[in-house]
């Protein structure tokens, strides 16, 4: 039946690995995409948490202050969003006072939205210090390099869905 949860595998003659690898999940590109995605998002966090940002909140406002006037649906569309999550981020930004919003003249049912003039520096403040932080964290590869990693992204992301995902 196999040894008892609890029972210690030292009572088997199994020492504890001296160090532990994650070598067998190597072989995955999500594992190798997620690991270096939390070390992305570990860097840009510590970048714009001075800018009253985080990822997110950065994202939403780059894209509102670049689309002025798109509506909330738009927005969650452009960015992978739930609908719901784009509403509690733009009353964020909107307490903040960087986004406002308005009926969409084509559709009164609709939100429009646009950045404030104190979102927009704060948007800039914010871009200048993603930047560096972009540049710090690929400094290690070629521009061809940097090229063909955007393009392998790309088609992972935009690849067609397969008969199996029906």
């Amino acid at each position: 039946m196999g040894r008892p949860l609890s029972a210690p595998l030292a009572a088997d003659g199994l020492a504890p690995p001296a160090e532990a690898t994650d070598r067998a999940l190597r072989v995955y590109s999500g594992y190798v995409m997620k690991r270096a995605f939390h070390a992305i998002q570990t860097d840009v966090t510590r970048v714009l948490e001075p800018h009253g940002l985080r990822m997110l909140t950065f994202s939403v406002l780059a894209v509102v202050v670049d689309n002025p006037g798109l509506r909330q649906a738009q927005l969650a569309d452009a960015l992978a969003l739930e609908r719901p999550n784009v509403v509690a981020l733009i009353d964020d930004l909107e307490r903040r006072g960087w986004v406002e919003r308005g009926r969409a003249p084509e559709d009164r049912r609709a939100y429009a939205l646009r950045a404030t003039e104190a979102g927009v520096r704060v948007c800039t403040a914010a871009r200048a210090a993603v930047d560096a932080h972009e540049a710090d964290m690929t400094a290690d590869l070629s521009a061809e390099e940097r090229r063909v990693l955007f393009e392998a992204l790309a088609r992972i992301e935009n690849r067609p869905r397969t008969r199996r995902e029906s």
